[in-house]
């Protein structure tokens, strides 16, 4: 039996979802030290759910490497596991691209390097992830990447010899066509999904839903590079994304010839300076603005593509859901680090606290919340018909978080939750994604936004 000390908060705020549980944050009192707590339901999964998670803990609990996230320990208790891992404060990746523009191609190439470097390190230990994208992607405070969940990597190689598979898992948007057809080689499938990723983040924006698709055919046919994505790529990063996404899996770049590529190598930084510096003709601008890939078209907003929902579930009147929720228990948090000094003795409790403005840093940083300037009341109301506008559905659950339901650009399901969180004497809107794609989440959140404007609080 297994108990937290009264050091030991955990903040009932929750910072991601996974297929099997949540994951939430314990942070350490005294020290400040922080932890993900990924919380396990067994009695709300199928029986081989167990022999799922522990796979992915044998294989996590082998790896040590800085663009890996680290595993430091579990525990168990009735129906309920706790898995304990390293704490990336900025969050995913998709967090970090905006959507339609992406990010600047020196930070977009510093997280491709470390992503490479954290992918290099799995492959020579015969490990393959199988589900690279953004939101498996996560950034600590000092802005360094790290690979995470775990779920669906295996072993693809065992005392030097290497087997093909023959699993179709991942994410479609980020899957090799291979994965689909045939059993494949593990290493290039996971590349492709790294190519993927490159694009999304200098562009915001995806190629396709999967390789089924008429966008897919297109790029197999070299038609292309006048539509976004391609066209907001340089000859540069073209060059270099084309090669990473090889149809072939045999001729698609390593790793080593990635990192060796032109654009890899180049300092975007450096250049930058002293194209500030320069005049707007200068050769190194002229350099520069090729391989910067900044976007050059389309960078207006995508149409919103709304579902066809099935009624949801509404309450009689805000003001009988406002005083619902004024009943429920305050949203809390809390974390911790060293495993050793996580454990005492019997059953696990969770010591909670308020959030307040002197505990508010310690939540993930996310760029989809704002501060309001109308009351709780007043917010539901207007986030509710906006909503209602959007033809979206969703429903309350007891705890107060709204879950919205739609579909994105590609008709992929997409379920994010709205929490809104009174600290003090202010009014937080608190957005995260459930379940879908991280980009289309972002684009969605931006419209959402836009239409609450009147009542966002200005900077």
């Amino acid at each position: 039996m297994i108990e937290f000390t009264d050091d030991w908060m955990m903040h009932k705020s929750i910072l991601g979802e996974g297929a099997y549980g949540e994951v939430k944050l314990l942070v350490n009192k005294e020290t400040n030290e922080k932890v993900a707590c990924k919380i396990i339901n067994y009695g709300k999964h199928e029986e081989n759910v167990q022999i799922s998670v522990n796979k992915e803990v044998i294989i996590h609990k082998m790896l040590n490497h800085e663009n890996i996230i680290k595993y430091f320990g579990r525990r168990k208790e009735s129906m309920k596991e706790y898995i304990y891992l390293e704490y990336a404060s900025r969050g995913e990746l998709f967090q970090m691209i905006e959507p339609d523009v992406g990010m600047s191609s020196c930070l977009a190439q510093l997280y491709m390097k470390q992503l490479l470097n954290g992918l290099n390190y799995l492959h020579t230990r015969g490990i393959v992830h199988r589900d690279i994208k953004p939101e498996n992607l996560l950034i600590n405070d000092e802005g360094v990447l790290k690979i995470s969940d775990f779920g669906m990597a295996t072993l693809f190689r065992c005392k030097g010899k290497e087997r093909l598979l023959d699993r179709k898992c991942g994410t479609k948007p980020y899957c090799a066509p291979e994965v689909f057809v045939k059993p494949y080689r593990a290493q290039p499938a996971d590349l492709w999904s790294c190519g993927i990723v490159l694009i999304a983040m200098l562009t915001g924006e995806l190629p396709w839903g999967d390789t089924f698709s008429e966008e897919f055919k297109n790029y197999q046919q070299d038609s292309y590079i006048t539509v976004t994505p391609w066209s907001k790529l340089g000859n540069a990063t073209l060059s270099l994304i084309r090669k990473i996404l090889a149809i072939e899996p045999n001729k698609r770049l390593t790793i080593s010839q990635i990192m060796n590529h032109s654009w890899m190598k180049y300092d975007f930084e450096e250049q930058t300076d002293k194209t500030m510096n320069g005049s707007k003709n200068s050769p190194v601008k002229r350099w520069n603005s090729m391989m910067e890939a900044e976007t050059r078209v389309h960078r207006t907003n995508p149409n919103v593509i709304l579902s066809q929902p099935s009624l949801a579930v509404r309450p009689t009147s805000v003001d009988q859901l406002v005083t619902d929720l004024k009943k429920r228990e305050p949203i809390c948090f809390s974390q911790p680090t060293h495993n050793d000094d996580m454990i005492l003795s019997s059953q696990i409790q969770f010591t909670e606290t308020p959030i307040t403005k002197d505990t508010f840093h310690n939540l993930v940083k996310r760029l989809t919340r704002f501060y309001v300037t109308t009351n709780y009341e007043k917010t539901l109301e207007v986030l509710y018909s906006v909503l209602d506008t959007f033809h979206y559905n969703w429903q309350t659950d007891a705890s107060g978080a709204v879950t919205i339901s739609t579909v994105d650009l590609m008709k992929n399901q997409l379920i994010f939750k709205t929490n809104i969180i009174e600290i003090q004497d202010k009014i937080l809107v608190d957005f995260r994604l459930s379940k879908g794609c991280g980009i289309e989440f972002k684009k969605k959140f931006k419209k959402l936004k836009e239409c609450l404007d009147d009542i966002v609080e200005k900077d």
